[in-house]
């Protein structure tokens, strides 16, 4: 089986993005743990301004999010281009009997 260029990209696409969640899971389960030693509220904890021992960390989680986003709509992308080419394709291979009421009758009557 051949795998296109574009098929090779969603790979890569795909294989950056579980790596980006992975490191936030763990990531986020560093700080909530950190939280809870620390008995501190969710807010105060999570807000960057406030916490200066962990803003990196919080500062990386949300850049994670952001390139997970990012990452998701390349996905997207990709797979509405494959399904209009899947489509593209099936049209120009339908049989005749299995066109709609609406093609056939357009092209006897010629609409």
């Amino acid at each position: 089986m051949d795998i296109s260029a574009s098929d090779r990209e969603l790979i890569t696409v795909m294989r950056q993005y579980f790596a980006a969640k992975s490191e936030l899971e763990s990531l986020k389960e560093h700080l909530e743990a950190a939280r809870q030693a620390a008995g501190e509220a969710i807010g105060m904890f999570y807000d960057p301004r406030q916490n200066l021992a962990h803003a990196a960390d919080l500062q990386r989680s949300h850049r994670l999010r952001g390139e997970m986003a990012s990452l998701m709509k390349r996905a997207e992308a990709w797979g509405k281009t494959a399904s209009a080419d899947d489509r593209q394709d099936m049209s120009e291979a339908e049989p005749e009997e299995w066109q709609s009421f609406e093609k056939r009758a357009d092209s006897f009557f010629g609409s």
